[in-house]
C-alpha cells in the first residue's frame, strides 16, 4: 500500500498537499454535470449523482464508471443519493417538482416513489438509519420545514411536516450543497443544519417525529451563509463547516466543534481556508472538508485544518463499509483521497 502511495504522488494525477502523507488522485473529470450526491457504499463500489440527471456507478474502487443519464430527467438536478447494495440505490431533486426515484438494478432503470409538484418544495437531502428507516429534509413552507420519512427503503413516502413542526425563521433554510446537511445516528438521533438569515442545528432523538433548535455561531445573515455539513460520531461530538458560498475564501466562523451535541460550540485554533460544503470523519479524530476552494484536514478532531489541495470539491464521503475516501465536484470531477498512515505530520502541533 505504502509503495503503491507513494508511485502515485509522482504519477502527475494527483494534487499537490501541504499536510503530510495526505494527496488526490482524481479518477476521473469532465462530464457535463456539477456532482454533489455522493455516496460510498464500501472500498468497491461507489455511487455520484449530479446536474444534468446524470447518475454514476463503480464496482471496480474508480477504475471504471457507469454513466447514466436518467431517462425523462435530462435537466433534473439529482442533489443526494442513498445507496443499499451495488444495485439498490435512491436519488433525490432538488427543485420543483421533488421527485424521489428508486433503482434497483444499478441504474439501468428507475422508478419513482415520491412526487411532489407545489411550486415553493425544494429537498436538500437525506439520510437512513438502516436499508428501511430513513429520513428527507427541505426548505420550509409557510415557515414549516418539510420532512418525508420511510419504513420500506424508500419505496413509499409519508409526509410528516405537519406533527414534527420544525418552525424556521424568515430566510432560514437548508442548503443541497452535498447532502450532508443531515445525519442519522443510532437509537433514532437525526441532525439537520440550517443556514441564511439564521443557522441553527436541530435534534431529534425519535426518528424525527419531535426537534429542538441549538443556535450556532457560523457565520450568518444572509442567504448565501451558514452551516452548509455537518458529521457527527455519535450525539455529543460533531463538526459544523460552512460559511459564505458567495465569498469562498472567507474563513472566519466557517468551522465549529461541539462535544455536547451543539449545546456548546469551539472554534478550531486553525480553521479551513474558507467555505466548505462538506465535511466527514474518517476515524475518530481525522476529518476532512470540501469546498470550492480546496481540501482540508484535520487530525485532531476538528480543532486544528491543514491544507490538502486547492482542487475545487463539493461533496467527500468515506465508504459506509470501509476506508475508502471519495470526493466529487464540478464538471463531473471524481477523486480519491490518498492517506499514508505511516507519515509522520508536522504541520498540526498547537500554535
Amino acid at each position: 500500500m505504502l509503495k503503491l502511495f507513494f508511485l502515485l504522488l509522482f504519477s502527475g494525477t494527483v494534487h499537490s498537499c501541504q499536510a503530510q502523507g495526505v494527496a488526490i488522485d482524481v479518477l476521473h473529470q469532465g462530464k457535463e454535470t456539477s456532482l454533489r450526491g455522493l455516496f460510498v457504499l464500501d472500498d468497491s463500489v461507489a455511487w455520484v449523482s449530479g446536474g444534468n440527471g446524470w447518475v454514476a456507478r463503480t464496482t471496480d474502487r474508480g477504475e471504471t464508471w457507469d454513466w447514466r443519464q436518467v431517462p425523462s430527467h435530462e435537466t433534473v438536478d439529482f442533489r443526494d443519493i442513498q445507496v443499499f447494495s451495488t444495485n439498490e440505490a435512491l436519488i433525490i431533486s432538488a427543485g420543483s417538482p421533488a421527485i424521489i426515484l428508486r433503482t434497483t438494478d444499478g441504474g439501468h432503470s428507475w422508478q419513482e416513489t415520491h412526487r411532489d409538484g407545489r411550486p415553493a418544495i425544494f429537498f436538500d437531502g437525506m439520510d437512513f438509519w438502516d436499508d428501511r428507516m430513513g429520513l428527507a429534509y427541505g426548505d420550509p413552507i409557510d415557515g414549516v420545514m418539510q420532512l418525508l420519512a420511510t419504513s420500506d427503503g424508500g419505496q413509499t413516502w409519508g409526509d410528516i411536516s405537519g406533527q414534527a413542526t420544525v418552525r424556521l425563521s424568515e430566510g432560514e433554510a437548508g442548503f443541497a450543497a452535498s447532502g450532508t446537511g443531515v445525519r442519522t445516528l443510532p437509537g433514532g438521533h437525526v441532525f439537520i443544519a440550517s443556514g441564511g438569515h439564521q443557522s441553527r442545528l436541530f435534534h431529534s432523538m425519535d426518528y424525527g417525529q419531535t426537534w429542538t433548535a441549538r443556535a450556532c455561531p457560523i457565520v450568518q445573515g444572509s442567504a448565501s451563509k451558514g452551516v452548509f455539513s455537518i458529521a457527527f460520531q455519535d450525539e455529543y461530538h460533531g463538526v459544523v463547516v460552512g460559511g459564505d458560498y458567495q465569498q469562498d475564501t472567507l474563513a472566519e466562523d466557517a468551522v465549529f466543534v461541539t462535544e455536547d451535541g451543539g449545546l456548546t460550540w469551539t472554534p478550531p485554533k486553525r480553521g479551513t481556508r474558507g467555505y466548505r460544503s462538506a465535511v466527514e470523519y474518517i476515524n475518530s479524530k481525522m476529518l476532512v472538508a470540501a469546498g470550492t476552494t480546496g481540501v482540508d484536514i484535520s487530525r485532531d478532531g476538528g480543532h486544528h485544518w491543514d491544507a490538502v489541495s486547492d482542487a475545487s470539491f463539493h461533496v467527500v464521503r468515506k465508504a459506509k463499509n470501509g476506508t475508502w475516501v471519495v470526493l466529487a465536484g464540478a464538471d463531473g470531477r471524481i477523486a480519491t483521497l490518498l492517506i499514508d498512515t505511516n507519515a509522520r505530520n508536522s504541520g498540526f502541533e498547537e500554535k
